[in-house]
């Protein structure tokens, strides 16, 4: 059965009804004091947030040290890591090089203050580090924290990949006895950098 027969399937097998709602007429939420709330709800959904110090530059590298002393071996592009990064995901042959990475260091484009999701476009050759990690350490500019989905969706960039995420603290399930259990997919944690 294709796609276009299961539709019909189901149309014809629909009892009521209902129309589509005017999205016009939805009311996003607008979140005031931004940060302090994108901080509170990352914390909520089990992720770590460090923010950053206005006054100075931070090293982002010594960072990433501090916070993951035991870490071996850590996975990133991005210039800001390259003295520390043991492993790059755009030059490995096939995403299970990264298998055993504890820690993968990405930059999220924007972050969502209503719900803590960041969106992280694909900007590296091999995207399973996001998730292949123990833990993801995301950089996030405190400029790119927006209020809702409505506003995060209006400014999502694609990337030349075409391809990317809204990640929301570490990965969970509660499927299982309905335990709520971290880690269970992806990385058993995630660190929010919020910079500038």
């Amino acid at each position: 059965m294709n796609k276009e027969e299961l539709i019909a399937k189901i149309k014809n097998n629909t009892k009521v009804r209902y129309e589509m709602p005017d999205l016009k007429l939805i009311e996003p939420t607008e979140v005031e004091q931004l940060q302090e709330v994108f901080v509170k709800t990352c914390e909520t959904v089990g992720a770590q947030v460090v923010v950053t110090s206005t006054e100075e530059p931070t090293d982002l590298a010594a960072l990433v040290r501090i916070l993951y002393p035991e870490a071996k071996e850590i996975a990133s592009n991005l210039p800001e890591m390259q003295e520390i990064a043991t492993r790059n995901p755009d030059t490995v042959d096939d995403a299970s090089d990264l298998n055993g990475t504890d820690v993968a260091v990405v930059r999220g484009q924007l972050g969502v203050a209503e719900n803590g999701c960041i969106w992280v476009p694909q900007t590296m050759k091999e995207r399973a580090v996001c998730f292949i990690s123990e833990y993801l350490v995301i950089l996030l500019s405190r400029e790119a924290i927006v209020s809702n989905m409505h506003q995060a969706y209006q400014n999502i960039r694609m990337t030349d990949y075409g391809y990317g995420c809204f990640i929301s603290g570490p990965s969970k399930t509660a499927d299982i006895a309905q335990a709520l259990v971290m880690g269970a997919q992806a990385a058993r944690g995630v660190t929010v950098v919020i910079t500038d």
